[in-house]
């Protein structure tokens, strides 16, 4: 590693940024801070936690559900606020008893192709304003080939990403996504599965570490109080965790330069 003239060289920099555990992100040439990204699921159901929700600072993406009570309002509330919206796609889930929690316009694994893709179609037409795509359980139809392939050839056509919530280690949907040209991403960190403070606040300081690692790092929350009290207080002093919120289109223009570049970077 030799430093050439009076400037250190782009390629030095990075490699000490690395040395460090700091993986940065690169824009048009120039290093960034690590980013994240945050996403509140299951919207559409409470209509004050939900509003309360709408609050939190900076580019937070809502994960609205399907044909629920005051989904389209709340679309169009945070769309007019500068916000993003992807659609909570309800998935059948491998224990039986969590299905009955996933509300109208659920994807099963014994549906046909074209009544899967019907109810697809609906579900991403009740929701205005959409820019991609997460599942709402879904930790068997994720591990399925075929109900995959179908998801992920309609999500092309419509160009629209998916992002997966990582409801079980055995999903196809990265290679699956891959294989059909979906822009894809995936959760990083769960926030509230424990709805203590205290809990959340570490899952925070989690999500800021990881981001630190890799260039970039996603979340998903809830719209339970105390997680938008935790990450109100967190956003607004975002600047002392080392890291920028931005939108999840931000994270995966971040997620293509970093994989495109990583290796020269460290040449």
């Amino acid at each position: 590693m030799t430093i050439e003239g009076p400037f250190i060289k782009l390629s030095v920099i990075l490699k000490l940024l690395f040395l460090l555990g700091i993986c940065p992100v690169l824009y048009a040439g120039h290093v960034t801070s690590p980013v994240i990204s945050i996403i509140i699921d299951d919207i559409g159901y409470r209509s004050v936690d939900d509003a309360n929700a709408l609050s939190l600072p900076g580019p937070v993406t809502y994960a609205i559900m399907p044909h629920a009570p005051h989904s389209v309002k709340l679309s169009n509330a945070a769309n007019q606020s500068g916000k993003s919206v992807i659609l909570h796609l309800p998935m059948e889930a491998m224990e039986a008893e969590k299905n009955k929690y996933l509300g109208p316009g659920a994807l099963r694994v014994e549906m046909k192709e074209s009544q899967f893709i019907t109810t697809l179609s609906e579900n991403l037409n009740a929701i205005p304003n959409i820019i991609g795509v997460n599942n709402h359980m879904g930790s068997l139809l994720t591990s399925q080939q075929e109900p995959m392939e179908w998801l992920m050839e309609y999500l092309f056509l419509k160009k629209i990403m998916f992002i997966d919530s990582v409801t079980t280690s055995n999903a196809i949907t990265s290679n699956m996504a891959k294989i059909n040209k979906v822009p894809y991403l995936r959760r990083d960190v769960f926030l509230d599965n424990n709805k203590d403070k205290t809990y959340i606040n570490a899952q925070f300081l989690e999500l800021v570490k990881i981001a630190r690692r890799k260039g970039s790092a996603i979340a998903i929350g809830h719209p339970h109080p105390e997680t938008i009290e935790v990450l109100t207080k967190n956003l607004l002093d975002i600047e002392k965790f080392g890291v920028k919120l931005v939108s999840l289109v931000e994270i995966m223009e971040a997620k293509h330069v970093h994989e495109a570049d990583t290796v020269s970077m460290l040449k």
